[in-house]
């Protein structure tokens, strides 16, 4: 696998295109403003385009959302044979939070209807804070030992080669324990029978879970070349976050959404479920980088010769926004994940090495990953700033100037703003719909807020998501690698 550093010209090329539209969008603006305007019309209408693609693709995925969340997915199981040799293993990497925090999480995977003596459960804590994990061990052990097929504890050590410390090394030394464990404990049950969970520990999921999981495995094709993914939705402290965390929660939850109709276009992302055969044939989690949630996915299409897939889950789990002592604290939080976030862009590295060593793949689907990946990439850090803030700059210099595409060029722009609200409505209006229950210690008029904070989303999406990314691409473009940031969850 490739490592940062090893191929600084690939490592360069998100960052150098994005510096080169900005720093291009200003030169033209002053020496060839019609040139500069045409091409801001021009993003504009493909902005547009993108826009109203993800109104429909939200819309087709909501109905599916909500069809599959009227199923009962345990019924429907056990009407398959043999369903019950399929057991789970849930990984918690934990490392700072309360112990509150985990046993709220273990307490949903107690209540789910899927059998608890097919559940495995790895709490998977760090040796920079033993002390501190062994006590949330033994409240675990005391509240929830025997309660499951297996509640196993793993700790990480410090220092180890090869790896930076985060939530993949994390995973990666855990991985091994358990393939030891399982050997010892349950040498019958053979690795394709096995599906994994790797959850964020405020992971809340639902108790249908398990079920449409296992339901899923058991009837798509090839089964172990697929991960699964669930919508990720940021509700266990929604109503306690701040306007700006909320917008951009919801951001989340919606463009996960959109892809989930569009499959080929998934990757894994956040918590998600995998094949053990999958980790096993690819050295379980890659150690020395940040973003292994979505790297486990590339991993698993690179080993499996482009015969590897991320399957849709039509069901949410519930995870915690960023959270701070103040507004300020929460702001930063934000910044940070939403850097962290950005950071996948260090996939260019192992898609340039991958694919290059991986001679099987069609160039067709090289070509499609990559587009795709720089595409996002791009568009994550430019579309904003191009809109909100240098689209404006040249027509503010060509004034006067007697072109008619100059002279009308305010009232196409302003038109196609208007046009590009529908995203705006659409997500405001699906954000009441995935709303959890009002909490009794939230006043009513908090419902007023969560309609107007929507005014706010062009300084969210400039200031903590397009300034965020950014700092990742500028980064990489420097070698200037970035650590793994432990979102806080507090609650």
């Amino acid at each position: 696998m490739a490592s940062y550093g090893q191929y600084r010209w690939v490592e360069m090329i998100p960052g150098a295109i994005m510096w080169a539209t900005f720093i291009l969008a200003v030169f033209f603006s002053f020496t060839a403003p019609v040139i500069a305007i045409t091409f801001i019309i021009v993003f504009d209408l493909y902005w547009l385009f993108r826009v109203t693609y993800f109104v429909i693709y939200l819309l087709i995925s909501w109905k599916r959302y909500r069809l599959a969340n009227q199923e009962d997915w345990f019924a429907k199981l056990e009407k398959l044979p043999d369903w019950n040799r399929i057991h789970h293993i849930v990984f918690l990497p934990v490392y700072g939070e309360d112990v509150g925090i985990a046993r709220t999480t273990i307490k949903a995977l107690r209540d789910s209807v899927y059998p608890n003596d097919r559940i495995v459960v790895v709490v998977a804590g760090e040796a920079r804070e033993a002390e501190r994990f062994a006590g949330v061990q033994r409240q675990l052990e005391k509240e929830f030992g025997g309660t499951f097929a297996k509640l196993f504890f793993t700790v990480h050590p410090m220092g180890l080669p090869d790896e930076i410390p985060g939530k993949g090394s994390n995973l990666n030394w855990s991985a091994h324990r358990v393939k030891e464990m399982l050997d010892e404990y349950f040498p019958n049950v053979v690795s394709e029978d096995i599906v994994v969970s790797a959850f964020d520990v405020d992971t809340i999921a639902p108790p249908q879970y398990f079920a449409y999981l296992t339901f899923l495995y058991l009837t798509v094709p090839n089964p172990t070349h697929s991960s699964y993914q669930p919508l990720t939705l940021f509700s266990n402290n929604i109503w306690f976050a701040t306007a700006p965390v909320r917008i951009a929660a919801f951001g989340t939850t919606f463009w996960l959404l959109t892809e989930f109709a569009r499959p080929d276009r998934l990757w894994t992302f956040s918590s998600h479920a995998m094949p053990w055969k999958m980790l096993l044939d690819v050295g379980f989690w890659q150690k020395n980088i940040v973003s292994e949630d979505s790297r486990i996915f590339l991993q698993g299409l690179l080993r499996y010769e482009g015969d590897y897939r991320v399957t849709p889950m039509y069901m949410g789990v519930s995870m915690d926004t960023v959270t701070g002592k103040n507004y300020g604290e929460s702001l930063k939080a934000l910044y940070k994940q939403q850097r962290r976030w950005a950071w996948g862009v260090e996939h260019v590295i192992e898609l340039y090495e991958g694919f290059k060593r991986t001679k099987q793949i069609s160039t067709w689907t090289k070509a499609r990953y990559w587009f795709k990946h720089l595409e996002g990439m791009f568009t994550w850090a430019t579309a904003p700033i191009l809109i909100f803030l240098m689209g404006w700059l040249p027509l503010f210099l060509a004034e006067q100037h007697p072109s008619a595409l100059v002279q009308g060029a305010p009232n196409t722009l302003a038109w196609i703003m208007r046009f590009a609200m529908i995203g705006i409505f659409a997500t405001g209006i699906l954000s009441m719909f995935v709303l959890p229950v009002r909490p009794h210690a939230v006043k009513r008029y908090n419902w007023l807020m969560m309609v107007t904070q929507w005014i706010l989303l062009p300084v969210t999406i400039i200031f903590l998501s397009a300034l965020p990314a950014i700092d990742a691409q500028t980064r990489l473009l420097f070698g200037n690698y970035l650590g793994f940031d432990v979102t806080k969850k507090r609650r």
